[in-house]
């Protein structure tokens, strides 16, 4: 494992901490500077982390709390507070 990757995981961890706590501000930080290290270092993020960041606005999701997860035939539908919605497929 990389320092790079020590540290988006660190961020990751962070930023799900704050949003948790209702510091919403330094949790889209978090997620800001761990995907900028990812862009630089050509990492992909974690799948844990991506799907629950929004990527319009940066924030990070907590169900019920600041998104709405909906299951539809075959995929999971994310709407984030922003509007913007994330589809992953399911089995």
């Amino acid at each position: 494992m990389t320092l790079a990757d020590e540290r988006i995981d660190r961020l990751a961890d962070l930023a799900r901490e704050a949003a948790s706590e209702g510091h919403d501000d330094r949790a889209r930080e978090y997620v800001r500077r761990a995907r900028r290290i990812g862009e630089r270092n050509r990492l992909s993020l974690p799948r844990q982390f991506k799907r629950f960041t929004c990527d319009a606005c940066d924030r990070y999701l907590l169900p019920g709390r600041n998104c709405r997860v909906r299951t539809r035939s075959g995929h999971v539908v994310i709407t984030c507070e922003c509007g913007s919605q994330a589809r992953y497929p399911y089995e």
